[in-house]
């Protein structure tokens, strides 16, 4: 998830440079700050921990691991499925059914995934807003990238491609419409609206990332059909590759624009950081009315384990995600074979569902409580974050790793693509919400879903092999 696109990027700057000395600065900084840690995902997520027994504890340091303890493991809603994680990894090692390993995986990495939002929150309370914010959108979506970097090494490359594209799907339609559609629902007769710069820089960065997604896959057909077919003396069809042919422009287009995707991205960053000092001047007042809104809490947050332990943490919760990620990619074939789908509509449809129910819960609340700038910037900040730094971060962590990784992900998955982003910038064109746009978001969804549960569009590496053969 990444909450920088949300209105939480014109405070941070502010914030940073010092901003105005009289005591409306200092009350506006304070709300915005607010509105950064506070109105989270994460904090939706949390159950409020009591304390009492273990401040009976003498020993400083038995009281201190104790309450860690207490907030990471037990401090979230989701604590129940702790246990799929050391069941999943007893599971591997005893031969159960793979099917069963990769079930326990998935439902291990629910509540892994929220505690790493948890925890990068908690570091962004010693660190600052701005520090804080890069770790966010550094780590908001790390379940996703270290499942791809797995696949990668395995040389799954069409898992990597599926579970990306289906996270960017999931985000768009999906997460945005069931919170339009419910908070629609729930907020009947009020106006909702939201900031319509907010969705129009993310659909503007989504159709850069979609054109570089097109051009791959454009060049490829393109050098296809102008490659060399002769027939021989005996009348047989001889597929003669061209350079373009064998995949090499394709590939040195796909690198070259991921290092561009990155660059956009690191943009985007500055701009929402940096950049947007004045929209803070401009919305004040309705800013503070959102913050103070009355069914949130008054009372601010503050940091509730240190920085040093929030950081071992992190760094056991992603270990983890890495081991269940590795079980996930290895078993997804079996789990296929044995539920009777095919592996797209695992990788595109059932990954980023149950993978990040955490963060789609929370943009469903904040919908129910009429914040649709924070809901956005859940579901097209993520979509966003994968679509020009994940995506592009996996083709060059393949890269270096030796393996050839391009930004061609079929006719099919592409189109699909196209026709969500397409969708989903007319639905937030005017800056208003309503149930029907929801509902629409969703059946576009269930209609791509159930394309892909019918069919099992085969790789491009599938594809090039039937028409070599046929060609002999």
């Amino acid at each position: 998830m990444s909450l920088i696109s949300e209105e939480s990027s014109p405070s941070l700057s502010f914030i940073e440079n010092g901003g105005g000395s009289d005591k409306r600065t200092a009350e506006l900084s304070r709300s915005n700050r607010r509105t950064v840690q506070n109105l989270s995902a994460t904090s939706l997520m949390r159950n409020r921990s009591d304390l009492k027994l273990i401040s009976r504890v003498r020993w400083g340091f038995m009281r201190r691991m104790l309450t860690n303890l207490q907030e990471v493991l037990l401090g979230t809603k989701l604590f129940l499925l702790f246990p799929a994680v050391p069941l999943a990894v007893v599971a591997h090692r005893y031969g159960c059914p793979r099917a069963w390993v990769f079930a326990l995986s998935l439902f291990g990495l629910i509540p892994l995934a929220e505690r790493i939002s948890f925890l990068t929150e908690q570091i962004a309370f010693h660190t600052g807003p701005t520090v804080g914010g890069l770790m966010n959108a550094t780590c908001g979506n790390a379940t996703e990238m270290i499942i791809a970097i797995l696949a990668v090494g395995q040389r799954k490359m069409r898992i990597v491609k599926l579970s990306l594209l289906g996270s960017i799907l999931s985000n768009l339609l999906f997460v945005l419409g069931t919170s339009l559609f419910f908070g629609g629902l729930s907020n009947l007769r009020k106006h909702q609206s939201f900031d319509r710069g907010q969705g129009n820089m993310n659909c503007i960065l989504l159709f850069l990332a979609l054109l570089c997604h097109i051009l791959p896959m454009i060049l490829r057909f393109a050098t296809a059909a102008a490659g060399g077919t002769v027939t021989n003396a005996t009348n047989v069809l001889v597929v003669h590759p061209t350079r373009s042919e064998d995949g090499s422009d394709v590939l040195f287009l796909s690198r070259a624009s991921s290092f561009l995707m990155l660059f956009a991205y690191l943009a985007f960053l500055i701009f929402h950081l940096f950049s947007s000092r004045l929209l803070l001047l401009s919305s004040s007042e309705e800013e503070e009315e959102d913050v103070y809104d009355d069914n949130v809490s008054d009372k601010e947050e503050e940091a509730v384990i240190g920085m040093w332990s929030a950081i071992l943490w992190l760094i056991t919760m992603t270990l983890l995600v890495a081991l269940l990620s590795d079980y996930l990619v290895s078993t997804i074939q079996d789990a296929a074979d044995s539920w009777g789908l095919s592996v797209a509509f695992i990788g595109i449809i059932l990954l980023p569902i149950v993978g990040n129910a955490a963060e789609h819960a929370g943009a469903v609340i904040f919908a129910f409580r009429n914040k649709l700038d924070i809901t956005l910037g859940i579901a097209l900040g993520s979509a966003t974050q994968i679509a020009l730094f994940v995506v592009p971060v996996t083709v060059l962590v393949a890269w270096a790793m030796g393996i050839e990784m391009d930004l061609n992900f079929n006719l099919l998955e592409t189109a699909c693509l196209a026709l969500s982003i397409l969708v989903t910038s007319f639905a937030l064109q005017d800056g208003t919400s309503n149930y029907m746009k929801g509902l629409v978001l969703l059946l576009c969804y269930i209609v791509i879903a159930v394309c892909f549960f019918v069919s099992n569009s085969p790789s491009a590496e599938t594809i090039t092999n039937h028409t070599l053969t046929k060609g002999d």
